[in-house]
């Protein structure tokens, strides 16, 4: 069996003289049609970074509405779409699988391909006969960006990153979001909790956006106090982190259990979701759940709700100007205004920024949410 890095070298291979040949066939020839018929968003981001083109469908949607939207799709959140959000086609995209790769060179030819993220797309986009190529300017290096035929700047003021990649439509911002704008992915069955209850998914993408346990625990109980029962929730593998703040198991844990289909179900029926800055954030404010957020590394303002998200039931827990959370690059360009950090765990011995979060901010939040609900018991 190929390795990974063998199959992503052997779908590259079949990409590039696909490109190469497109670009030559097209060269003198390219502009930017007015109303375009097919538009490819063409992309392989992770679950959080692909709910937040959110906006970017809600705006090609509303410039052009009778086009054909295709996006390119991880398979595992490919699901997420099934009821076609905004008129979007989901095509699930695997760099490493050349059946996904087969698939997306059997459709017809793209009229506008945009690329958000990582502009090494720019290529996939061509290979697939798109016609014009945006996307944003600084990437590095810079053969990943020689195919784009429209580099974009970064916004010079501060903005989420949702809100961001819409402006790589022209026109005035979309609609903000309502929660009828995406029909629920049909699921297999799950057994949810009974009654009134809370997500509490406690696994992230780094151990360094980690609570600690013992503040978990604490949430938990001041929870119940307001009559809600509470749901473990983590990705594959994470139960060791739930079992770590709940030893005796003493709450349903739904962690490495649940596909993303499934996730989406219970985080429907669910009165509260509390959770790191991880893909799940994100989809608590697509689902409509309300939603408190703890950023510690990464930005409350660059992954918040943004003016697109701005009337959905969601807060955000920072400690604002942390000291080290003072790197500027997003997707490996330089942006002035940003202020994250991407460290590791080799650099950062423990996440001093989640732990400046306390129980009494957290708590706050949950409160503004759950509302005159918060002090009754069941």
């Amino acid at each position: 069996m190929p390795s990974a890095r063998t199959s992503r070298t052997r779908a590259r291979l079949a990409v590039l003289p696909r490109a190469l040949a497109a670009l030559a066939g097209t060269a003198g020839r390219r502009r930017p049609a007015r109303q375009p018929s097919r538009i490819l968003i063409a992309h392989h981001l992770l679950l959080g970074d692909t709910l937040m083109l959110t906006p970017l469908l809600a705006k090609l949607r509303e410039r052009f509405p009778q086009a054909g939207v295709v996006m390119t799709v991880s398979p595992p959140i490919a699901p997420l779409y099934e009821g076609r959000p905004y008129g979007v086609r989901a095509a699930a995209y695997d760099p490493r699988d050349a059946a996904s790769l087969a698939a997306l060179f059997a459709e017809p030819g793209y009229d506008l391909a945009i690329v958000p993220g990582d502009n090494r797309y720019s290529w996939l986009a061509a290979a697939l006969g798109a016609r014009w190529i945006v996307a944003f300017g600084g990437d590095r290096p810079a053969y990943k960006s020689w195919p784009i035929d429209e580099l974009r700047p970064y916004p010079a003021t501060p903005q989420a990153w949702g809100d961001m990649m819409a402006g790589l439509v022209d026109g005035p911002a979309p609609a903000q979001y309502r929660v009828s704008d995406w029909p629920d992915p049909p699921s297999r069955p799950s057994q949810a909790p009974e009654g009134r209850y809370a997500v509490l998914h406690v696994g992230a993408s780094t151990v360094l956006k980690q609570w600690e346990p013992e503040k978990w625990r604490a949430l938990v109980a001041a929870l119940g106090e307001r009559g809600l029962g509470v749901a473990w929730s983590g990705g594959p593998g994470e139960d060791r982190v739930v079992g770590e703040i709940d030893p005796d198991g003493s709450h349903p844990s739904y962690a490495g259990r649940l596909d993303l289909a499934q996730m989406w179900r219970l985080l429907k029926e669910a009165s509260l979701l509390v959770c790191p800055d991880t893909g799940i954030a994100h989809m608590g404010r697509i689902v409509g759940v309300p939603t408190v957020t703890l950023f510690g590394p990464g930005s409350a303002l660059l992954c918040g709700a943004g003016e697109f998200w701005r009337g959905a039931p969601y807060r955000a827990v920072t400690v604002e100007d942390f000291s080290c959370r003072d790197q500027r690059v997003l997707f490996k360009r330089d942006i002035p205004w940003v202020r994250r950090c991407a460290r590791g765990a080799g650099e950062c011995d423990r996440p001093r920024c989640m732990a400046a979060i306390t129980l009494e901010q957290v708590l706050d939040r949950c409160d503004q949410l759950l509302g005159p609900l918060a002090g009754e018991t069941p």
